[in-house]
């Protein structure tokens, strides 16, 4: 009699395709992330952060009002005035009032934000190539593709994600 234990399989369960789809998205983005921190990490910087600095050095020499800030960034910040805090404290960005409107706040990315930015350009793209790097362009392609088709219903009418 053979009393071995047979082997026990580790597939995974879902109750769903879409359950089983989310959590991969979850995973990946979990293990893409983790590139990532440590790059920000070495600059004492957040992704964050370093989103917004990007969407003001592509509004250069333009003010944008916070409100429009917020609504570009990649995922939502709980608290923009404190993250704007953070960079105005490192003179990277500034912020003045509207002449217009005077609730409105406008912020504007520094000389020091810029160069901050052109330091980190190699950064970023061996970063990028070390995350996706491996993928195909047809297939990087067809992911972008896929994300934004599952995103779509979901974006507000003037996203530019959409």
């Amino acid at each position: 009699m053979n009393s071995a234990v047979p082997k026990k399989t580790t597939k995974r369960k879902f109750d769903s395709r879409e359950q089983e789809a989310y959590l991969s998205l979850w995973r990946t983005y979990d293990r893409l992330r983790s590139f990532e921190d440590a790059v920000f990490a070495e600059w004492d910087l957040t992704a964050q952060q370093y989103n917004l600095l990007r969407l003001l050095s592509s509004a250069t020499p333009d003010p944008v009002p916070t409100l429009t800030l917020a609504a570009k960034l990649i995922s939502k910040a709980p608290d923009i005035t404190r993250m704007l805090d953070r960079l105005e404290e490192r003179s990277w960005i500034v912020r003045t009032r509207s002449l217009s409107d005077r609730r409105a706040v406008l912020v504007s990315i520094t000389a020091s934000g810029l160069k901050l930015l052109d330091a980190l350009a190699e950064a970023i793209a061996n970063l990028h190539e070390q995350q996706l790097g491996h993928l195909s362009a047809t297939e990087l392609k067809s992911l972008c593709d896929l994300l934004r088709k599952a995103r779509h219903p979901h974006e507000p009418t003037d996203s530019p994600w959409k």
